[in-house]
């Protein structure tokens, strides 16, 4: 028998909508480079890696198809549906992750929705490094940084859906990843927002949990309110709902599982974590 795998589309409670993850609960700790091959394999924005506590908590690690993620929402949030579907956690126990980003925790609501408790990623404002306009091609209002991400705000809620961003160039932009973000013209939400990744091997990312970190307190200062409804305006789109607690944010979302599967070939990681070689293949009988 192989390993579990679980395909969820979390920040959505349709499928084939929102941002798909994939949850690998471990029956004890693999190497990095095991959990990274993994990863380029499923080929999602981010794949989970989960391994239980003697505390009943979970270390837990992302990893995108490219490089380990030091914090991300939405495949924190499938991986405590995945723990409540499968009946590794009870229906109303808290599931409890440690991380890089230090001890994360997910709470079932009674409405069916998840609350992930997460870390506030504050901004400030920042001179836009070289090449990050160009490569945005949007006007910005405003620049800000944080120890993550570039938020850029814009005019509209239209400026941010037509973003067409020169991926190449914005890859070489010196962080994980940019926030576009504008007011939104719905009455639904409060703001919007899309985000690019492609220094770490995601071009746009469907829906952002740790966006969300940066987001809801520089929305909670422009529009004087701590609770929030965001939509990431990305291709597949999804809500969240956030909720600003001094240095905490709480993210709100739903969760849909999509496929289960088994990992039954074990990557070579010698092989697969080395550079691909440019030099031609040795001939037959050669050493």
């Amino acid at each position: 028998m192989g390993l579990r795998i679980t395909q969820v589309d979390a920040f959505t409670g349709k499928p084939y909508r929102g941002n798909p993850a994939a949850v690998c609960v471990l029956p004890e700790a693999r190497p990095a480079a095991w959990m990274q091959a993994v990863a380029r394999e499923m080929n999602l924005s981010e794949t989970a890696f989960l391994v239980g506590r003697g505390d009943g908590g979970y270390d837990l690690r992302w990893f995108s198809p490219a490089v380990e993620i030091a914090l991300c929402g939405h495949a924190t949030l499938a991986s405590a549906h995945v723990l409540w579907e499968t009946g590794q956690l009870a229906p109303d126990a808290q599931a409890r992750f440690s991380t890089q980003s230090g001890l994360l925790t997910a709470s079932r609501r009674d409405d069916g929705w998840i609350e992930l408790d997460f870390p506030a990623k504050r901004q400030e404002r920042s001179e836009p490094p070289p090449g990050l306009e160009q490569a945005l091609r949007v006007e910005p209002l405003y620049i800000g940084r944080n120890a993550l991400d570039y938020l850029i705000l814009v005019g509209s809620e239209d400026e941010v859906r037509a973003a067409r961003p020169d991926f190449g160039q914005l890859a070489t932009v010196p962080a994980r990843g940019v926030i576009i973000t504008s007011r939104s013209s719905s009455r639904d939400f409060d703001f919007v927002s899309r985000f690019f990744a492609p220094a770490a091997g995601v071009n746009e990312d469907p829906v952002t949990g740790s966006a969300h970190c940066c987001l809801t307190p520089f929305w909670a200062a422009r529009l004087g309110k701590t609770e929030m409804v965001a939509y990431q305006a990305s291709a597949r789109g999804g809500v969240v709902r956030v909720r600003l607690r001094g240095d905490r944010v709480d993210l709100g979302g739903q969760a849909v599982t999509i496929l289960e599967g088994e990992l039954r070939a074990e990557p070579n990681i010698r092989r697969e974590s080395s550079p691909p070689s440019d030099s031609p293949p040795p001939r037959l009988g050669s050493a």
